[in-house]
């Protein structure tokens, strides 16, 4: 949620921003001014007939201060329908974009740098679901057979790279200071919409589930709980509501998920394979810090995770999405987008992004400094989106016998140097 001061002081550039977006409803900061307007009104009006209230009463004006009560009791609620009115519409504007994104939709995404050599092969190299069937790694079929399309049964070796990157990324990130988590995946309502990401497009891109709590009561089923898209969904919420010490910041998680979403939107996209699933695993890191330490914190997020893709030997590119291809609640995003030479081009695998103090105002999750309680700024993360790192493992590693070379760094955890 944006500062409604930062909106009052910043007009023109909260305008900008939301251009940059393709917001359409930019006729929505014009009433988030005025209902704040009617708000302070009303506000300072109450606080007059109170501060009235309280003179009266001390000399015992009896018929005034009925007078009084009856105006603040039809001014209180007003204020409070105001506020929830406010409230309200402000959850509807997404963040401002920072000045380095770029403008305009997703083909306008910039790029930054393009890191390490293209692999060059003596034969024509195949896409990892002929690999990956071939060494009985990924099945398909028995998977839609049980649940349905956009599912898989990893299997085999491929269970084996799975739980090699997992210990690998651990590895990493907790000799950085993260705190490993094992998160819930299912969350509350309320938490989706602190998070920010269903007025972005609703939620169609989340399943909701049964609450288990009125299940036990045996009420009827009627609180939905959501299942996560990201470790980031349920790790940002777990300090809602709470006030850090300065000294506590940054910090600093490295979370293991699976993930669900539905991929509304992306009917016939990428429908070969396990490239846009409903359910996947994921190694992601989130982060609290103070405003000032923002930046540098998402830069350092950034070098981890090249830092992993270096070791792992893959070739990828580095891009800012443009201002119109990134989540309602983000003000900045890179994508690391790995090669994968079995489709002959880069494909996203890692998204870090900041939220800025976006999610935390909704979450109410502030930190002590002497300058007054302010709100932490939240960031997040990919260390592996693990199947779109195994099928850039598989395709760039692939030799001519449809054999696999495992990265060297992951062997400790395979148990061996080539998947036949």
């Amino acid at each position: 949620m944006l500062d409604i001061k930062f909106i009052r002081e910043n007009k023109e550039k909260v305008v900008k921003g939301f251009e940059k977006r393709l917001f359409k409803d930019i006729d929505l900061i014009d009433k988030v001014l005025d209902l704040d307007e009617k708000r302070k009104k009303l506000l300072l009006e109450i606080e007059e007939l109170r501060a009235k209230r309280n003179l009266i009463a001390k000399e015992k004006n009896i018929e005034e201060g009925k007078k009084i009560k009856e105006e603040l009791d039809k001014k209180e609620p007003k204020l409070k329908e105001i506020e929830e009115k406010l409230k309200e519409t402000l959850y509807k504007l997404p963040s401002v974009p920072m000045d380095d994104v770029p403008a305009g939709s997703e083909e306008n995404k910039k790029l930054l740098r393009k890191v390490g050599n293209l692999k060059k092969f003596d034969f024509t190299p195949k896409d990892h679901l002929e690999l990956g069937i071939k060494l009985g790694m990924i099945d398909i079929p028995r998977a839609s057979k049980v649940s349905g399309s956009r599912f898989t049964y990893l299997k085999g070796d491929g269970v084996l790279l799975e739980l090699a990157l997992i210990n690998f990324a651990l590895e990493k990130l907790t000799k950085e200071g993260f705190i490993p988590v094992f998160p819930p995946m299912l969350i509350k309502k309320e938490i989706t919409e602190g998070l920010g990401y269903w007025h972005g497009g609703g939620n169609e891109n989340y399943y909701s589930v049964l609450d288990f709590e009125d299940d036990e009561k045996g009420q009827e089923l009627s609180n939905p709980l959501y299942l996560i898209g990201t470790a980031e969904h349920s790790l940002v919420p777990m300090h809602k509501n709470e006030l850090f010490e300065e000294k506590d910041l940054p910090k600093k998680y490295v979370a293991f998920s699976s993930c669900f979403r539905r991929e509304a939107g992306t009917y016939g996209k990428d429908t070969k394979g396990i490239l846009r699933m409903h359910q996947f695993d994921k190694v992601e890191m989130v982060c609290l810090t103070k405003p000032e330490d923002s930046p540098e914190m998402h830069e350092k997020l950034l070098s981890i995770s090249e830092g992993l893709m270096k070791e792992l030997g893959i070739p990828y590119q580095v891009v800012i999405l443009a201002a119109g291809d990134i989540a309602y609640p983000l003000s900045k995003t890179y994508d690391i987008e790995s090669f994968m030479p079995g489709q002959g081009k880069y494909r996203e695998t890692h998204s870090i992004s900041t939220a800025t103090d976006y999610q935390s105002r909704r979450l109410n999750i502030k930190y002590k400094s002497k300058e007054g309680n302010k709100y932490a700024h939240i960031l997040n993360g990919t260390v592996f989106a693990i199947g779109r790192t195994i099928i850039a493992i598989m395709e760039n590693y692939q030799n001519k016998d449809g054999s696999i070379t495992v990265p060297e760094v992951l062997r400790k955890w395979v148990g061996k140097d080539i998947l036949k």
